[in-house]
């Protein structure tokens, strides 16, 4: 029987970069959806990973992360999302695959998962790369069209494309899905 993992994948973010205002306002549209699939998957006591940017704070503490982030535009996104402590795994990564320079690989084993729900941003950068690293390992991939979001409606579309084609990703909507 699969076991399945969610990996949600740098949404705790400050959004101060070039494009970050349309990032964050593409973010609020996904964060729904994610934190729907994220109560079924606590209910059911499957693994909920965190995966983030380290902002060069180099701990895997999500309250110092999520404090060294807050500001007006990404206070409410880091809000909603936050990891719950005693039910979620939260990873720090250094590069753009949360598979890079992690025990994530380790992780997933050690829980037995072989199939994967990734939800977060940028759907063109670290949850293309990061899905890229799950399909070479083997996992099966799941990513909801509805669970991720790039500063661009194209970019993100043809990451989807992408992630369906190539990679073997189910990319239908979370409501189709019977998970």
């Amino acid at each position: 029987m699969s076991k399945t993992a969610l990996l949600i994948i740098d949404m705790i973010n400050d959004f101060n970069f070039d494009a970050g205002e349309a990032l964050a306002k593409n973010t609020e549209n996904i964060i729904d959806p994610i934190l729907t699939l994220k109560k079924s998957f606590i209910d059911k006591d499957m693994p909920v990973i965190y995966i983030n940017d380290h902002y060069n704070l180099w701990q895997a503490d999500f309250e110092k992360i999520m404090d060294y982030c807050s500001n007006e535009t990404s206070e409410d996104i880091i809000k909603k999302i936050a990891p719950e402590k005693n039910k979620d795994y939260f990873l720090i990564k250094p590069k753009h695959s949360a598979f890079y320079g992690t025990a994530l690989h380790t992780l997933l084993q050690q829980l037995k998962v072989d199939t994967l729900v990734l939800a977060g941003i940028a759907g063109n950068i670290c949850v293309l790369f990061t899905a890229n690293d799950a399909y070479m390992r083997e996992y099966n991939l799941i990513i909801p069209e509805d669970f991720i979001a790039s500063n661009d409606d194209k970019d993100n579309q043809y990451a989807l494309t992408m992630m369906k084609n190539v990679l073997s990703a189910d990319t239908r909507p979370s409501k189709e899905l019977d998970l």
